[in-house]
C-alpha cells in the first residue's frame, strides 16, 4: 500500500485560512483570536501539549496570520512547518507579559476582533488590556470553519478509520487467542492495552510524520455491569463467560479522529442480550440511512433514537445519538434535540445510539459518517451484527 503523510502542505492551510478570511469579511470581522489546540492546529499544522504557557493564533481578514507561543516552543513550530508568523516570548508570566509581545507585533489600532468562546477569562482579558481599541466579540466562526473537511483532511479520516478496525480486530483476536489456548481471558486494562499497541504501532510502522495528537489511539474497554457507564474508564475486571463487553476505540492520523465501536457478547447470548443489541445495531442502521446533506442534526438524532423509544427501551437512552468529528474527537455540531444545524456534505459525525441497563451492560454501536451528496458512508466497517460480535466459547 501508498505510504501516508500524515503531515500537510503549505497549499492546504494557504486554502484553509482563505476560508476562515472570507468567513471573517462576511461577518463584519478585521481579525480572529483563539487559543484552542485544535484552531491552532487547523490554521497553522502546529500540534502542541498545552500549558500554562499561552499559545495563540491571530489571523486577519487582509491576510497576515501570526502565532503567539513561548519561546521554548519555537524551533518545535518550525520542525511542524507552521504556516504562521512566529511571535515567541521568553517566558511566563515573564518580565514583560506574553500579550504585550503579540500586540506589539500585530500593532493597536481599533479593530473589531472575534474570539473563540473556548478562551480563558484570564487569556481574553491579557489580550484586551494588550489591545485596548480593539473591539472583542466571541464568535464561533471557526469552529463552523471546521465543520466541512477539505480532501485532504477526508484522506487522513479513512486512513484512520482502516486503523480503527485494525484495533477493533485486534481486540477481538486477543479474547479469542486466550480463548483457543485455554489461557485466563484478559482484563479490560489489558485489553485497552492491546488494542492502542496496535494502533501506534501501525501508524508508527506504516506512516510518515506521524502526527501526536491528544489522544494518538486508544478508547475505552469495558465488561459487564461496567459497560453500564456511557464512559466508564478500563478496570482490571478480567472479561468472564456470558458478558457483554464493548471496545470503544479511537486514532487521530495527522490529527484527525476517527471513532468505531463495537458490543460483542462471550458466549452464546441471552434473550435480553439479543434484545438489546439487536435494538440497538436496528437504530444505528436507520441512523447510516437517514443522515444526509439538508437534515437537520436534531431530525437525524429523533429518527436515530425514535428506534429505542419504540422498542420500549427508552428508559435506558443516556446520549445523543453523535457528534461532529474532526481536530477533536468530540466536536461541533451535534447530533442531538438542542442543535439544528443542517447537515452538510463534507462533514464527519459520529452515529452511536447506545442503552444502559443498570447492573447489567451497556451496547453502543459507533462508526464516524461522512455525509456526501448521497447519503452517508460509514468510514468504520467492522460487521455489527450481534451474530458477528459473538465470540464463541
Amino acid at each position: 500500500m501508498t505510504e501516508i503523510d500524515q503531515r500537510l502542505g503549505p497549499e492546504f492551510f494557504d486554502r484553509v485560512q482563505r476560508r476562515v478570511r472570507d468567513g471573517l469579511r462576511a461577518e463584519g470581522f478585521d481579525a480572529f483570536l483563539s487559543d484552542h489546540p485544535e484552531d491552532i492546529a487547523y490554521l497553522s499544522g502546529f500540534f502542541h501539549h498545552p500549558s500554562e504557557r499561552p499559545v495563540a493564533i491571530w489571523i486577519e481578514s487582509d491576510g497576515r496570520v501570526v502565532l503567539l507561543l513561548p519561546e521554548l516552543e519555537r524551533e518545535y513550530a518550525q520542525t511542524q512547518s507552521a504556516h504562521a508568523e512566529l511571535v515567541a516570548f521568553q517566558e511566563y508570566p515573564g518580565v514583560v507579559s506574553p500579550f504585550t509581545a503579540f500586540a506589539s507585533a500585530v500593532g493597536g489600532g481599533r479593530r473589531r476582533v472575534g474570539f473563540a468562546t473556548t478562551i480563558s477569562f484570564a487569556r481574553l482579558a491579557a489580550a484586551r488590556e494588550s489591545l485596548p481599541a480593539a473591539e472583542f466579540v466571541p464568535s464561533d466562526l471557526l469552529t463552523r470553519s471546521r465543520f466541512v473537511k477539505f480532501p485532504e483532511e477526508v484522506a487522513l479520516h479513512r486512513e484512520a478509520a482502516r486503523v480503527t478496525d485494525r484495533m477493533l480486530e485486534a481486540g477481538v483476536a486477543l479474547v479469542k487467542e486466550a480463548i483457543a489456548g485455554g489461557l485466563e481471558l484478559p482484563t479490560e486494562a489489558e485489553l485497552e492495552r492491546h488494542v492502542t499497541a496496535t494502533g501506534t504501532r501501525t501508524m508508527y510502522t506504516e506512516h510518515r510524520n506521524v502526527v501526536v495528537a491528544s489522544l494518538l489511539a486508544g478508547g475505552l474497554v469495558y465488561s459487564g455491569a461496567n459497560s453500564a457507564f456511557p464512559h466508564g474508564l478500563p478496570s482490571v475486571n478480567r472479561l468472564r463467560a456470558g458478558d457483554t463487553f464493548m471496545l470503544s476505540l479511537g486514532c487521530a492520523v495527522g490529527g484527525r479522529f476517527v471513532e468505531g465501536e463495537r458490543t460483542f457478547v462471550l458466549g452464546e447470548p441471552t434473550q435480553d442480550q439479543r434484545r438489546f443489541h439487536d435494538t440497538i445495531h436496528r437504530a444505528q442502521r436507520i441512523g447510516r440511512e437517514t443522515i444526509r446533506a439538508g437534515l437537520e442534526c436534531r431530525e437525524a438524532n429523533r429518527l436515530c433514537l425514535d428506534v429505542i423509544r419504540e422498542a420500549g427501551l427508552g428508559e435506558y437512552i443516556r446520549h445523543r445519538q453523535g457528534h461532529g468529528i474532526g481536530l477533536g474527537m468530540h466536536e461541533p455540531p451535534w447530533l442531538e434535540d438542542g442543535d439544528p444545524t443542517l447537515l452538510e456534505e463534507g462533514m464527519i459525525v459520529s452515529n452511536e445510539p447506545g442503552i444502559y441497563v443498570p447492573g447489567h451492560a451497556g451496547y453502543r454501536i459507533s462508526d464516524s459518517m461522512l455525509v456526501t451528496a448521497e447519503g452517508a458512508e460509514a468510514l468504520t466497517t467492522y460487521p455489527r451484527s450481534l451474530d458477528d460480535c459473538t465470540i464463541a466459547l
